[in-house]
């Protein structure tokens, strides 16, 4: 019968205990080139023909994918989509409008321009680029912060009979003058979040964008969608309120829409929550039977056609009062500068709002290829969106980004490269120069239901929390903490509280990182946490400590007090302690109270006290007028045994420690030197340590870092644990047989000669030089 402990996958392996510095005797590591600054600029400046063709084509892509282009097989489904999502981009380019605080025309423009030199610089074949709610909400804050309705006002002339008089008392805005300054404000706003994102772009630092972690986002996307909730709700009733921004804007929004709220224009209510409930019901039927319908119902359109139609007919501006687009002229602005003395007032603003709108966009764009299998250039992506907005801005275009329900409907449509978007473009650019007038009797409160129609994903992330909390407290807390700060704070210092926030709980992370002391699983070369498996053996003698995170300035103290518990001693302590009992020994073979001999210490008959501590033998006698020796007599001290002397040592019941480094990462100037010391102090008391689990990269830092020198050498390394250990018991086992515990003291019969010992507070001011020196603060 087969032994019930074999297991047919079981494996035996058979080779040498392994230290760093004898794996690589046996072992020949490959020579590291080395290159001088002059030969990696001369590398990456030089250029051969396929060089800048590569880099042509990773700049301008359209060179790349358009000859390759198939006709046949893609052309077809790129029009239909094309023609569907361009109706989409125009109604939303006008909805988006409003939440930009500028006329309804430069929501069409910001969903054309953009697209133009997104065809050409992007790398997505899918997403479809215009406005996004986000953006144009933290567009329309700076919008009415910079041009409030206050700076517009303006006397009211009142027409008489045979004059017009100017009452000064009766003030009105100016309209006109209020919507240049806004789409002045918006267009260099929009403008310089384009250089700040070609500028990332060409600095290749399109990684940062993974700061923002997705718990980040959706925290921070959700509060977006709140505060874009907010500011529809006084388009939906149609009632007069103040401009708010900053701090509890949202709560100020909203006593004003419920001091007014007896002003509430019933045309527009209605409108506004017919609007809702007939674009959600009817998307909630595309999403349901997308696999059945082979396009989706264009809702916004419809609803958009008839409010028009009907709005139209029944004149309900002049007969209701409802609040109407009014004006939607044909053709395009003609192209404007932006104003460089907002530059300074709109700078932090430009910068979140250049982050957010690529981080989102590029979310989205990767959710796509991964879905086509094809790539995604971060860093091109950020070139191509700052062009685009850089171009769009100069056209009296607010900030692009992207929309996952418009990208949804140009990919599910059939869309199969960004032809789908050029075409999109072309029916903008037909609403734009013969359409546009239709749209004029459309009321916006139709037009803010489309949006907060549009806001059901956003909403819908709240869902994930509970989740979340179940996989990730922390990710889980970042999640809430950024939503609740977008909200109460506003939304740029929001995304900026969330991001210290999500930066604290790495730093907390590492700074106080699990440790554990592993045992042996039996029979095995594993080591596994003693808190976490039963039957685990601890090697007596033999601590062996591991260290989960990078050893670095900010948790190397942590570190140490972790190895103190675990341990279950301070190294420093115990030699200070040592130090002083042997220094009280000493004054007592001076007084003649202890004989030292070659064997120990014997207790004088007078002191009374049997020396359980030393190694007993009959004090010889001394022939009268004998001189004592001049030399010196070695004695070992037992520091577990009872001392002679009124002295508490603590204990030490180890001769090893061994510290995985398996999971450090990282060790820093501070850590490497404070990591010294430590080892140092365990050499003094007699305990020996070594590192097991170093990869080659650690090895080189820590030589880089001059970690080792003639105490701490690179023999303490070790390729694993087990290595380590096996060595251990090797050494203890052919070794020397004197305790490693031991400490030897003189006996000097001459008094002239030194102290053999450190006082204690020499050894304090050493320790603490040592240690300050850490820091640069020694002389």
């Amino acid at each position: 019968m087969m032994d019930e402990c074999f297991h047919e996958n079981d494996y035996h392996v058979s080779r040498r205990i392994y230290s760093n510095r004898v794996f690589d005797q046996v072992h020949e590591r490959q020579a590291q080139e080395i290159q001088s600054l002059r030969e990696r600029l001369g590398r990456a400046c030089g250029c051969t023909d396929k060089w800048a063709v590569q880099k042509i084509k990773g700049l301008l892509p359209i060179l790349d994918w358009l000859p390759k282009y198939p006709v046949k097989q893609w052309l077809p489904g790129d029009v239909v989509s094309g023609v569907t999502t361009g109706l989409v981009c125009c109604l939303q380019g006008v909805a988006y409008a409003l939440l930009a605080s500028v006329a309804p025309v430069y929501g069409l423009y910001s969903a054309f321009f953009p697209i133009l030199t997104y065809f050409v610089l992007g790398t997505s074949r899918h997403i479809s680029v215009g406005p996004f709610p986000v953006t144009c909400l933290m567009v329309g804050s700076v919008v009415l912060t910079l041009a409030p309705d206050e700076h517009f006002l303006r006397p009211v002339n009142i027409t008489g009979v045979n004059e017009t008089v100017t009452d000064e008392r009766l003030m009105e805005v100016d309209g006109e003058a209020r919507e240049a300054q806004r789409i002045l404000v918006a267009c260099t706003m929009t403008v310089l979040v384009g250089l700040f994102q070609v500028a990332m772009g060409l600095m290749q630092v399109g990684f940062l964008v993974r700061y923002l972690s997705d718990p980040l986002v959706g925290g921070f996307t959700t509060a977006a969608a709140f505060h874009v909730f907010i500011s529809q709700i006084k388009t939906i009733v149609s009632v007069p309120i103040h401009n708010h921004n900053g701090f509890f804007s949202f709560a100020y929004t909203l006593i004003d829409v419920s001091r007014n709220i007896n002003q509430t224009n019933i045309a527009d209510l209605i409108a506004g929550l017919l609007t809702i409930f007939i674009v959600m019901a009817v998307k909630e039927i595309n999403t349901k039977f997308q696999h059945k319908i082979p396009v989706p119902i264009p809702i916004e359109v419809i609803v958009t056609v008839i409010a028009s139609a009907v709005s139209h007919v029944m004149d309900l501006n002049s007969q209701y009062g409802a609040s109407i687009v009014h004006s939607l002229p044909r053709g395009f602005a003609p192209p404007q500068i932006p104003n460089i003395a907002l530059i300074g007032k709109i700078l932090g603003s430009s910068f979140s709002t250049a982050v957010v709108g690529y981080a989102v966009a590029v979310s989205v764009a990767k959710v796509y290829a991964a879905k086509h299998d094809y790539t995604v250039d971060g860093n091109q992506e950020l070139i191509a969106f700052g062009v685009s907005n850089i171009f769009g801005g100069c056209f009296s275009s607010f900030v692009a980004s992207t929309a996952l329900s418009r990208t949804a409907v140009q990919e599910s449509t059939g869309g199969k490269s960004q032809v789908a978007g050029i075409i999109s473009a072309l029916m903008v650019m037909i609403v734009i120069l013969a359409l546009g007038p239709f749209l004029q009797p459309l009321q916006k409160s139709v037009l803010a239901g489309i949006v907060i129609a549009n806001l059901k994903g956003m909403f819908m992330q709240i869902s994930e929390v509970p989740v979340l909390w179940r996989q990730n407290k922390i990710d889980c807390l970042i999640w809430i903490a950024t939503c609740l700060a977008s909200i109460v704070l506003g939304l740029d210092v929001g995304l900026l509280a969330g991001l210290v926030f999500e930066m604290g709980t790495v730093v907390v992370r590492t700074q106080f990182p699990s440790c554990a002391t592993l045992g042996n699983v039996p029979n095995t070369d594993i080591y596994k946490n003693m808190k976490d498996y039963k039957n685990i053996d601890e090697i007596p003698g033999i601590k062996i400590f591991k260290c989960n995170s990078p050893i670095y300035f900010a948790n190397i103290d942590y570190f140490k007090e972790k190895l103190r518990e675990e341990v279950g001693f301070d190294a420093v302590r115990v030699f200070k302690k040592r130090n002083k009992a042997l220094k009280k020994i000493h004054k007592l073979i001076k007084k003649g109270k202890l004989q030292a001999t070659e064997n120990g210490l014997v207790p004088v008959a007078s002191l009374g006290v049997e020396n359980q501590a030393f190694e007993k033998e009959q004090v010889p006698e001394l022939d009268e007028g004998a001189s004592q020796p001049d030399s010196e007599v070695k004695v070992q001290v037992d520091w577990t045994s009872e001392l002679p002397v009124s002295v508490s040592v603590p204990t030490v019941h180890i001769h090893s420690l061994v510290v995985d480094f398996s999971a450090v990462s990282f060790l820093d100037v501070v850590a490497a030197k404070s990591l010294k010391l430590v080892v140092k102090e365990f050499i003094r008391i007699g305990v020996s340590v070594y590192i097991a689990g170093c990869d080659g990269e650690m090895v080189r830092r820590m030589e880089a870092l001059s970690f080792f020198d003639e105490e701490v050498t690179r023999d303490i390394l070790f390729l694993s644990v087990h290595d380590a250990i096996l060595f251990i018991q090797l050494e203890t086992s052919t070794g020397n047989d004197e305790d490693p515990l031991a400490e030897k003291i003189s006996q000097l019969q001459d008094d002239k000669k030194p102290l053999p010992f450190t006082e204690d507070e020499d050894l304090i001011e050493t320790y603490d030089i040592q240690h300050l020196a850490i820091y640069g603060l020694s002389n």
